[in-house]
Parts: C-alpha cells; sequence; structure tokens
C-alpha cells in the first residue's frame, strides 16, 4: 500500500459538469470490478456519462449532494459518494447515502470512511440526523459500513442484481447522528 494522500472535498454541480468523463470512468471501472451499484457489466461510457450527466441539475437544485475523493498528488479521482435529502415535509431529517465508490486502485486507504464522515458531517449541519442506505449481502460495502457504526435493519432477499445479472439479497442498514 503506497502512501497517497487523498482530499476529500464537496462536489459542485459545476465541478460534475466539467469532469463528467472522469466520473464515468470510475463508475465504469467500479461496476466491472464487480461492485453492485446499480449497474450490470460490462458497463459501457455512454451509459456511465448519460447517468453522471443527469446528476448535474440534482446537486445544482439541492436534491442531492456528493463528495470526492482525489489524489492529492495529480487530483485523479479516486471515490465519491452521494446524499439524498428527503423530499418529503415529514422526512426533512432524513436522508438517503448513495452510490459510495472507491475506485479498486485506490482500496485499503480507507477513503471510504472519510467520504462516509464528511457526509455525515455536512447532514448535520444541514439538520438531517437519521441516514439510510442499502448495499449487497456480504460484500465488502456491508463489513466496512458495520464497522463504520451503522445499525443493520435486515436483509431483503433478491433485491438486486450484481454486476453479472445474478440476483442477491441487499441488507438495509441506518445511521442515527445524534446523541
Amino acid at each position: 500500500m503506497s502512501s497517497t494522500a487523498y482530499v476529500v472535498e464537496e462536489l459542485t454541480a459545476e465541478e460534475l459538469d466539467g469532469s463528467v468523463a472522469e466520473f464515468a470512468g470510475l463508475l465504469a471501472d467500479t461496476v466491472n470490478c464487480g461492485a453492485s451499484v446499480g449497474f450490470l457489466a460490462p458497463l459501457e461510457p455512454e451509459e456511465s456519462s448519460a447517468w453522471w450527466r443527469a446528476l448535474v441539475p440534482e446537486l445544482a437544485a439541492g436534491r442531492l449532494l456528493a463528495w470526492t475523493a482525489r489524489a492529492a498528488d495529480d487530483g485523479r479521482l479516486a471515490g465519491t459518494v452521494q446524499l439524498r435529502p428527503a423530499a418529503t415535509a415529514n422526512g426533512r431529517h432524513r436522508g438517503e447515502v448513495a452510490k459510495l465508490m472507491v475506485h479498486p486502485a485506490d482500496r485499503g486507504h480507507r477513503l471510504a470512511g472519510r467520504l462516509l464522515a464528511a457526509l455525515e458531517e455536512r447532514a448535520v449541519a444541514s439538520g438531517i440526523r437519521l441516514l439510510v442506505l442499502d448495499t449487497e449481502t456480504g460484500s465488502q460495502a456491508e463489513r466496512m459500513y458495520e464497522a463504520a457504526g451503522w445499525s443493520r435493519v435486515g436483509t431483503v432477499p433478491d433485491y438486486a442484481a450484481d454486476p453479472t445479472g445474478t440476483l442477491r439479497p441487499t441488507t438495509i442498514f441506518f445511521k442515527s447522528l445524534v446523541g
């Protein structure tokens, strides 16, 4: 493991719009290496780019918040995570964590934890006190969430297809950001 340093920052709509290809590459590499984040492998660059482009107005409107982890030496995109604040009046205290991705070449540097910490800090500052997420049961991500203090709600069988198209169970987690 190298001693690469990383910078974690909140992403703006303008930054995403100007670097869609870089984000598309991260998503494709993540999916094509087996991560279950909503896409099937092989993920084509056009599909990945279109998905990221569709997020630009969501970021601009504040319906989505996102963070990046970049290598400090060359600015290379190493990871990202998203927070979707609930849109309903009775749910403004909660948000959904989505699309936590760390490039396969950058795993092992605690980037997932750093991205989650930045998301949680911003969530608290925005009045969000409860976070929820789902992840593939038995995955490295599931173990990471447990280690990061997330509470397991339960498992849903055959919830989503993994990148190969095989139906897999999903574990639902929550984390309270108060007290």
